[in-house]
């Protein structure tokens, strides 16, 4: 491996080098972690779409890529998916749902098995976001799984959250509110077109109200992405929130956030789970009253 020659492929936004350092931060190898100090990231905008499963996400993406494209911007999309059971790997797969802008030049396309992580993102997000934002990209947009309230990670990450969510979501506005709705800067009420939308967009609008600031008023965008329906109207409130002074305030929290997030990947990297489960699984047989509070007492330092 050409060390210089990837650091330099990357600063030219090669898409060859770009996915190597991609795949050696995934799979830890500390050559490709110590190369993420000698690059230089940009301010580069991350926009996080999250949202309950089968919130049409995917398709949303897929048209703002469309959209962002047509302008002339280089954009570069992760897709987190669900990991399978027995290899870890992502199973959708980003040439599926995205596969029209695949041979794009402009656009990069990368998709990341969350591998049982919580938090609807893949565990090395944050590091592999960044060599994405050492590439020169006008917009990186992230979609999360999709897995509910703990999906609340997004916020440490992107810059602005897009919480999307459709007309038979309404039931759910109550409970929901109260975990992810707290972390969105832009709501999204997709496939606008079903029944019963303009009643949940009464109710996303007052929701957006109540939690008002002084500065910022969450945006409430309608959108029917199968048909390409409101997508410019979401890329205005997305650009709304990027110029509003309260983004200033937000960076810190990110900043924080990220480098707690590094510091306890790199102080757990040296425990394999495999050996874990191995070790546990001996000492569950040896202790009839397994205490995981001892146990777990000897890897902290």
């Amino acid at each position: 491996m050409d060390r210089s020659k990837i650091i330099d492929g990357i600063k030219q936004g090669n898409i060859r080098a770009l996915a190597r350092m991609i795949t050696g931060i995934e799979n830890e190898i500390p050559e490709f972690d110590s190369m993420m100090e000698e690059l230089h990231f940009d301010n580069t905008p991350v926009i996080g779409f999250t949202g309950p499963p089968g919130a049409g996400k995917s398709t949303l993406i897929s048209a703002f890529v469309k959209f962002l494209s047509n302008q002339g911007k280089k954009i570069a999309v992760l897709a987190v998916d669900p990991s399978s059971p027995f290899h870890q790997g992502s199973l959708l797969g980003d040439r599926l749902r995205m596969s029209e802008h695949y041979l794009l030049p402009n656009v990069f396309i990368r998709s990341m098995a969350s591998r049982g992580s919580l938090g609807g993102l893949a565990p090395r997000v944050f590091e592999v976001c960044d060599v994405l934002r050492a590439a020169h990209f006008d917009y990186i947009l992230i979609e999360t799984v999709g897995v509910g309230q703990s999906e609340v990670e997004i916020a440490a990450l992107a810059d602005t959250s897009v919480l999307v969510l459709v007309p038979e979501a309404g039931d759910e506005i109550q409970t929901i509110k109260s975990g992810i709705m707290e972390i969105a800067d832009v709501f999204v009420l997709n496939k606008a077109d079903r029944d019963s939308a303009d009643i949940f967009m009464k109710n996303l609008q007052s929701l957006a109200h109540s939690h008002a600031t002084a500065t910022w008023e969450t945006p409430v965008v309608k959108t029917v992405a199968s048909k390409n329906e409101g997508i410019e109207e979401l890329f205005n409130a997305i650009e709304l929130h990027r110029n509003n002074p309260i983004i200033g305030l937000k960076k810190e929290q990110l900043f924080a956030q990220k480098a707690l997030n590094l510091i306890r990947h790199l102080r757990t990297r040296d425990i394999n789970f495999e050996e874990l489960k191995q070790d546990i699984s001996i000492n569950l047989k040896l202790e009839q009253n397994f205490n995981m509070y001892r146990y777990v007492k000897k890897y902290i330092k």
